[in-house]
């Protein structure tokens, strides 16, 4: 990943700074894609969230706006802050009421016990190993005994190149070896635009979802 080790947070805000907050998609920001991640949608029809949802890494916003007008409950954390401005514009000019905040999410602070389940599209691939070890234990914290998380992060299938880790299948088995049991892990792909890349593609990717052991 080209992010920076010392704050990843103020690496992507820059790119969120590059226009307005104005409910419009971030063109620089090639993962903001205007609509829900696929992969999402295809959760929510399977029934895979509960009544109370957290996104964390929630960019712009799109899969919060959409889970809330499905009837969840949503709550989507960024820890970069013009990330959360673009969200909370969009849902004013979509009229959808939807909760989001700046936060970190290998902390969450102040959300222990608050979700039963947990979405994450596109966050982990961006953390390295020491930061995974502490989002991991706070999702763990922050979730209900049985909540299910689900992550959508780039494979190892996806050419090698600038951008986010392409992240293995051992990687997230051992990320989630203790404290989770693994239900479902195969791959899939993820719509955005890689670095260098002018089109939105279909990136090769992993659908993992683990459950929350009490």
């Amino acid at each position: 990943m080209t992010t920076p080790s010392t704050n990843p947070a103020e690496y992507f805000d820059a790119f969120y700074r590059t226009q307005p907050a104005d409910g419009t998609d971030v063109r620089a920001a090639g993962w903001d894609i205007g609509q829900a991640q696929p992969l999402v949608e295809e959760l929510e029809n399977a029934g895979a969230f509960g009544p109370r949802v957290l996104d964390a890494g929630c960019g712009t916003g799109e899969n919060v706006l959409y889970l809330t007008t499905c009837g969840h409950r949503v709550t989507g954390i960024d820890g970069a802050p013009t990330a959360i401005e673009h969200a909370r514009a969009k849902a004013a000019r979509r009229g959808i009421e939807a909760e989001f905040a700046v936060a970190d999410a290998c902390e969450l602070s102040g959300y222990d016990g608050q979700f039963d389940s947990v979405l994450d599209s596109g966050l982990f691939h961006t953390l390295g190993e020491a930061d995974r070890i502490r989002y991991v234990a706070a999702l763990h914290r922050v979730s209900v005994p049985g909540a299910p998380v689900h992550i959508l992060a780039v494979s190892s299938a996806a050419e090698p190149g600038p951008g986010p880790r392409r992240i293995t299948e051992t990687e997230l088995r051992e990320s989630f070896a203790t404290g989770w049991t693994v239900e479902e892990l195969r791959p899939a792909t993820m719509l955005g635009k890689l670095p260098g890349s002018e089109a939105r593609t279909a990136i090769p990717a992993w659908l993992f979802s683990a459950r929350r052991l009490g």
